[in-house]
């Protein structure tokens, strides 16, 4: 018998790896007059909201339980505290480019960590594909890796640095406990809330006094788009692919969003393409393909 493609997986990892591409950029425009911490928390909050409505409209509201909540604050304070906005605060100094191709060093870090919790066997193929789509990202970028020397994106790298570990901790966490509950939406609103106010607190802290006046519209629909598509859609996509496939597998769509990221400064920054672009564009896909690939298995009679 032939196995199905499951469409749903298919538009999962589409998703992800498009949205999370163009993330970059919107983070960089959301952060142009709104403080980072604000960015994240208005970002987080309504994508709360988002997914209380659609819970409420199900009737699936409901409270979860300490140790279910338990399983839900680790990866809330990991991928969206720690790393969605540590990410968001380096943008504030990092191009977005820069900080795409370090955040393309998560799924190195998530192969590792998923052979050293045992998620996954040691594989040379495995590590093989992951390595090739890095270097693409590489690539890309190997013009300006002197950006990695310049002493005005240290403090910015150092946020990235820790948002990548943190992003990568959290997507472990998340594959170890995937099968504790199978309400996604329900994980993310709480997830989402929680997130959202240690967020404020944040912002209040950081950002004591801010000026609203100030928040230009374009980095209010920024923050908007970050909020429905980049959280509510991705998230949902994200966590339903590691249900289906490795941490891995999923992490390595990271090299799909430098592609995406790259692309739309061409299109919306006049930003030229090159044939370095093509050949990385190659590798990176070269990787995901080497990572992804399984032989059929013939099925004994």
């Amino acid at each position: 018998m032939k196995q199905n493609l499951d469409y749903k997986l298919i538009f999962a990892l589409s998703a992800v790896g498009i949205i999370w591409g163009t993330t970059f950029l919107g983070i960089r425009v959301a952060v142009e007059t709104i403080p980072p911490w604000f960015v994240t928390s208005i970002r987080q909050g309504l994508a709360g909201l988002i997914m209380m409505t659609i819970l409420l409209f199900k009737s699936e509201l409901k409270w979860i339980g300490w140790e279910n909540l338990k399983h839900q604050l680790v990866p809330s304070v990991l991928m969206i505290v720690i790393a969605n906005g540590f990410t968001t605060i380096a943008e504030k100094t990092l191009p977005s480019g820069l900080a795409s191709v370090i955040s393309a060093l998560s799924p190195i870090l998530i192969f590792l960590g998923s052979i050293l919790f045992g998620l996954q066997k040691m594989s040379l193929k495995g590590f093989i594909g992951v390595i090739i789509g890095f270097s693409g990202v590489v690539f890309i970028f190997k013009d300006g890796l002197g950006s990695f020397l310049d002493a005005d994106y240290r403090a910015g790298m150092v946020f990235m640095g820790f948002a990548i570990l943190a992003w990568a901790a959290g997507t472990i966490y998340t594959k170890t406990h995937v099968n504790k509950s199978n309400n996604i939406t329900l994980n993310l609103f709480y997830q989402f809330t929680m997130a959202s106010l240690i967020q404020l607190v944040l912002a209040s802290i950081f950002s004591p006094n801010p000026d609203l006046s100030s928040w230009t519209l374009r980095s209010i629909s920024a923050a908007l788009y970050l909020s429905i598509f980049g959280s509510v859609i991705a998230f949902f996509c994200y966590n339903y692919a590691l249900k289906h496939v490795t941490a891995v597998q999923v992490s390595i769509l990271s090299y799909v969003n430098t592609i995406i990221a790259v692309f739309l400064g061409w299109l919306l920054l006049d930003e030229v393409i090159t044939i370095d672009f093509i050949i990385a564009t190659a590798l990176i896909i070269l990787g995901v393909f080497i990572v992804n690939y399984k032989k059929k298995e013939k099925k004994v009679a």
